[in-house]
């Protein structure tokens, strides 16, 4: 009775689009009652609430992996949540972002942990207004609420360095721009492809591209596609669960062993890439077989089949269910129509019907050529009826034994547990970076030298930076020390130990003359920077085209750069920094002019440009000079909401007798405006008298 209503509700003529939402709310209501569903949430002063110990903490060393989904976690077991479980089982912590969101006006999250796994949650971001990822463009308002739940979610998880694996368009602005994380776009699909796909990510799927670390991709079609157009591509194909589908082997020749109609199976999406027609001819042909199709119908499929008995629309299976209805398929379907969506795809079914040995029918897609005849491809509806009559034949012939456990053997190796170390091996690389020279001039005071050091090595997770520290005639115990720090690594420390205090334009420029890297970096010694902030620094010239130089936002400077933050000591600085740089990720506010204290410029600047001006003697002006130099060149200058460096402000200078300074001061004014007239006072942005509050649990 149960399998007639079954059959009974597939054929009834229910929209696609109305057939897919039933599904989801069965998944859903069969999901929520197992499941345990913790909720995190931001309060009015914006700290966390909820059960933060839901978090674990992960293994000492081991980055965080974020998945940006093109699907729930509970839809459809495909790539996105196999990649995730076994980076997850390698010793990671796993966060699943879904493609639902949680109604809700403040930030924050939902976190369900998946199954009996430590470390692998599926995370609900909060979001006011209902928001499709795949037809819809967040807003404004509605993307710095993402950021702000995001933020949320690495502050209760108190995540450092991170992985972002974004899996669809949609999470580029959000997922792409942290300035600690690695960022992957992981390209499974031609999602130009599907006619569920906004127009807005034509070009968004380009600029992604372009903007992130790494493009992985699934097929040798995508791959192509990706040259020349990603800053680095892998191909990583499919593969599949294989103990979990290969519990299916022994039903090979069922049929003819037990004088059971043969049975010609397919399972997964059935939507607008799926032949209907195609299947029309083999429920004809093939009237003494039971035709059996199982998955969520959105394409009308059902319908167009309905005036056949031999064929049952079975709906959705979930996933553990899989192999014991592959164990009474005979034949495999693959009946894919020859479009750009599917010649683009590598598709896992194939790798998991094959563990089960199974004999296995598709239409000509490029992506199959390497199972060679291990699998019948057919390139008409005449061919492919002729290799389902070789499949079901199989069962009779001699060498039937020797194929299929060939097909097994075949896609043994195949798993996703290679695939996971491959994706992890390739994302975390840093060697294709370009290389970073950053240059620090010292003088005195050795403990700020010391912890400018400490924490550029401590918050870089680049191989490809080089440290050049210029030192003016200290006289304490900085220069023996800056000879143990540079043995300590030849390879990327480099001092220069002056006779006399030069100033701290000609100590740049010598730093800068020696310094071999694509990105150049001026970092004063009385700084700290932050996780990821050189990436961070580094992606805004690759997302701004005509950007001269950059700097960070700080909480100590004498312009725009600096926003005020709650705290007396570093750490706590460095908390509420995060609290308000996180959700500023990807911005840049324009400047004129941006003070010295830690800026990035690159090559290309400086060889037009040359070094700072030396008359500026010892300092003062140096900065506003090199900017207007800059803007002049047709360049043009920023800070990067989206990193922060932390300054102690003037720590030399403030060593010296106040008449002396102001005397250097209008010195060096008075250069300044012969060279370009009247000077403008630096300003502060209108903000900075708002305190940002420490809230995050980092540093």
């Amino acid at each position: 009775m149960l399998l007639y209503l079954k059959r009974l509700y597939q054929k009834l003529p229910l929209s696609p689009s109305l057939r897919f939402k039933l599904g989801q709310l069965k998944r859903r209501a069969t999901h929520t009652e197992r499941l345990r569903v913790v909720t995190f949430e931001a309060k009015a002063d914006t700290s966390i609430s909820g059960e933060e110990m839901a978090i674990p903490p992960g293994l000492g060393g081991a980055r965080d992996y974020f998945v940006f989904g093109v699907i729930d976690w509970h839809f459809r077991h495909q790539r996105p949540q196999q990649l995730a479980q076994a980076i997850c089982n390698a010793g990671h912590r796993v966060f699943y972002v879904s493609v639902n969101f949680v109604e809700h006006k403040e930030p924050g999250f939902s976190l369900e942990r998946l199954g009996d796994t430590h470390g692998l949650y599926q995370i609900c971001l909060h979001l006011e207004g209902h928001l499709s990822i795949y037809s819809q463009v967040p807003s404004a308002k509605q993307l710095s609420q993402l950021k702000g739940s995001l933020r949320c979610l690495m502050d209760a998880a108190r995540t450092v360095y991170a992985v972002n694996i974004i899996n669809h368009p949609f999470w580029f602005p959000l997922a792409a721009f942290v300035p600690s994380a690695m960022s992957v776009y992981d390209c499974m699909d031609f999602h130009a492809g599907f006619s569920n796909t906004a127009q807005a990510y034509d070009g968004v799927e380009l600029e992604m591209m372009r903007s992130v670390d790494l493009t992985v991709v699934t097929s040798s079609y995508l791959f192509d596609y990706a040259q020349g157009k990603a800053r680095r591509v892998e191909l990583i194909r499919n593969a599949g669960d294989f103990s979990h589908f290969h519990q299916a082997a022994a039903a090979v020749g069922r049929p003819k062993a037990c004088g059971l109609r043969p049975v010609i199976g397919y399972y997964g999406a059935i939507a607008e890439w799926f032949d209907a027609e195609l299947l029309a001819r083999v429920a004809k042909e093939f009237e003494h077989c039971d035709i059996r199709l199982i998955g969520d119908d959105t394409a009308g499929v059902g319908l167009a089949l309905r005036q056949f008995d031999n064929v049952s629309m079975l709906g959705e299976r979930a996933y553990a269910e899989l192999p014991r209805w592959l164990a009474e398929f005979d034949v495999c379907l693959i009946p894919f129509r020859i479009i750009q969506l599917t010649l683009a795809t590598n598709p896992v079914k194939v790798y998991e019907y094959l563990s089960a040995g199974k004999a296995v029918v598709a239409t000509n897609l490029p992506e199959l050529l390497q199972f060679g005849d291990l699998v019948y491809t057919a390139d008409s509806a005449e061919s492919f009826l002729e290799s389902i009559r070789c499949a079901l034949k199989e069962g009779s012939d001699a060498g039937a034994d020797v194929l299929m456990q060939r097909r097994v053997e075949f896609v043994r190796g195949q798993t996703w547990a290679d695939r996971a170390a491959r994706l992890v091996q390739v994302a975390e690389f840093s060697g294709a970076d370009p290389l970073v020279s950053v240059v620090v001039v010292s003088y005195n005071q050795w403990h700020l030298t010391e912890r400018c050091l400490q924490s550029i090595a401590s918050c870089n997770d680049s191989k490809q930076v080089e440290v050049i520290v210029v030192d003016n005639a200290s006289v304490d115990a900085t220069p023996h020390e800056l000879q143990k720090w540079a043995a300590g690594d030849t390879t990327c420390r480099t001092i220069v130990l002056n006779a006399e205090n030069r100033g701290f334009g000609a100590a740049v420029n010598q730093g800068l003359a020696i310094a071999k890297g694509a990105f150049l970096v001026i970092l004063n010694n009385d700084t700290v920077v932050s996780p990821g902030w050189l990436r961070g620094l580094r992606r805004h010239f690759e997302m701004t085209k005509g950007l001269g130089i950059i700097c960070p936002i700080t909480n100590n400077i004498g312009n725009e750069a600096q926003v005020r933050l709650r705290g007396t000591t570093v750490a706590e600085v460095f908390a509420a920094a995060r609290h308000y740089s996180m959700g500023k990720t990807g911005e840049l506010l324009p400047l004129d002019n941006v003070a010295f204290f830690c800026v990035m410029l690159t090559r290309a600047v400086y060889e037009k440009i040359g070094g700072l001006d030396e008359q500026f003697f010892p300092g003062f002006f140096e900065d506003d000079d090199y900017c207007n130099r800059v803007r002049r060149a047709g360049w043009t200058a920023g800070c990067a909401e989206d990193v922060f460096v932390y300054h102690e402000l003037s720590a030399s200078f403030n060593k010296e007798e106040p008449a002396h300074r102001k005397a250097i001061f209008e010195r060096n004014k008075h250069l300044y405006e012969a060279k370009w007239g009247p000077w403008k006072p630096h300003t502060y942005r209108p903000e900075s008298t708002h305190i940002y509050p420490n809230t995050s649990p980092l540093l």
